[in-house]
Parts: structure tokens; sequence; C-alpha cells
């Protein structure tokens, strides 16, 4: 298959406020596992007061932020929700980390005020005594077999997803609340998680399945699969960290 046939336009909302923990670097991998296959991109950066077609993107990523800069954020996404609500269930393909995951439910319950969210996914999240750090191994059946997925999380929130399905089982670390044994969440084409790190670089199986969303949506008669890269350095970081910290 000729990859040069393809184009992929990815929107990366509001870099300047949602930017933890090298959350940038997701974009960058992105962009790199495309140009290595001949597949052209285009990155839009939005400011929170630009407007956004998003029937142009192809993918949108939220990374994370504070909570003085998801305050910000939210009084933005109120104002385009029912937008990202119809891309969504258009099978619009989404990757939120953190605060852009938080936001995807329905509220953020702060000591004293509420960040009101998208409600595109039937989840929440309430502020905890205390923070959720380190680094994480999670097992998930996502990409058609098992597979590790690694990164890192700091987080104060405890979300909490209800019946959607968990993005892995976690092995190693905290993941979505400390208590139920989960890490993020998967709905239609939209995955939310906390695992920074950045979280693509080290895992490229798991940025492959967001291409291949992605370029089926937009070329849904002539797409099959991606082309196998050579990923052994990448693999070789993700197993250091499984090795390190899995129990399994």
């Amino acid at each position: 298959m000729n990859m040069n046939n393809f184009k992929l336009t990815i929107g990366h909302l509001y870099p300047d406020l949602l930017n933890l923990y090298g959350d940038r670097g997701n974009i960058l991998s992105l962009k790199k596992r495309c140009e290595w296959r001949g597949i052209t991109v285009e990155i839009k950066e939005y400011e929170l007061n630009d407007d956004i077609d998003f029937s142009q993107l192809d993918i949108i990523f939220l990374g994370g932020g504070s909570d003085r800069e998801q305050l910000l954020v939210c009084n933005r996404l109120k104002e385009i929700k029912k937008d990202i609500n119809e891309y969504v269930e258009d099978n619009g393909v989404v990757v939120a980390v953190c605060g852009g995951y938080q936001l995807l439910g329905h509220y953020y319950k702060l000591k004293d005020q509420s960040i009101e969210g998208l409600s595109v996914l039937d989840i929440y999240t309430e502020m905890g005594n205390t923070r959720l750090i380190g680094n994480v191994v999670i097992e998930s059946e996502l990409l058609g077999k098992t597979e590790k997925i690694v990164g890192f999380e700091n987080h104060g929130g405890r979300t909490h997803i209800n019946d959607h399905q968990p993005l892995g089982i976690v092995e190693y670390g905290h993941g979505n609340n400390g208590k139920d044994g989960y890490e993020g969440v998967i709905y239609k084409n939209v995955i939310g998680t906390y695992l920074h790190g950045p979280l693509f670089p080290k895992n490229p199986a798991l940025t492959d399945y967001v291409l291949s969303k992605a370029l089926s949506r937009a070329y849904p008669d002539s797409f099959t699969q991606l082309p196998v890269l050579d990923d052994a350095v990448e693999l070789n970081a993700r197993d250091y960290i499984v090795q390190r910290f899995s129990k399994k």
C-alpha cells in the first residue's frame, strides 16, 4: 500500500495550558511514526479562544494541566461541548491525558469547587487526600492481544469510569483511583489515561493503534493496515520499565 496518498491532521488543543510532564512528546511521536511511513501530517495548535473546525481533524489531543489551568480550559470547553461530543459520536479519535482525561467526564470535584467536564464519557473525578505518583505498568487487550503499556502518573484526582472499558489492568502503580485496579478508559475511538512520560514513544503499538483508527475513519475504502516499523529501541525502553516494576 502506498502511504504517500494518506494525510492526517492532528488538533493539539491548548498546548500552552495543557502540557505537563512531556505530553507534547506524544504529538511528536504520532508525527514521526507517520513520516517514517510516508504519511503526511499536519499539526494544528489551538489557543484558548481559537475557533475549531472539528470536521477537519483526524485526531484530537488534550494534555495534562494544573487545576487552575483546567478551570480556564473548562470555561472554554463549555462553549464547544456540543461540537466535541458530535465529533466523538462520529468516531473521531481523541487522546486525553491526565487533566485532559478528567475533562472528558462529567466533573472533577475539588475541595471547594467543581470543574465541569464535557460529559463525553460517563465518568467523574474527585480529589483525593494524597497524590498518586510513580511509574505504571498495565496490561491491555486493546491491541488485539495482551500488551504491556507503561507510563508515569502524577495526579491528585480519583477517576471512576462506571461501566466503561478501561485502557488496561494495573500491574504496578495506582491507575484511575488506586482502588479498582483499572487504568484509563476506552470509548469508541477515545482513549483517556493518566499515563504521562510521554506515553506514546515508549508504547509504539498503542501509537499505531491510534493512527490506524484515524486512517480507517479518514480513508475507509483504501486503508487496510500500517507498514511494520523496527521498534527495537522503543520496545527496549518499555521492557526495561516492565521488568523493573511489573510483578508478573
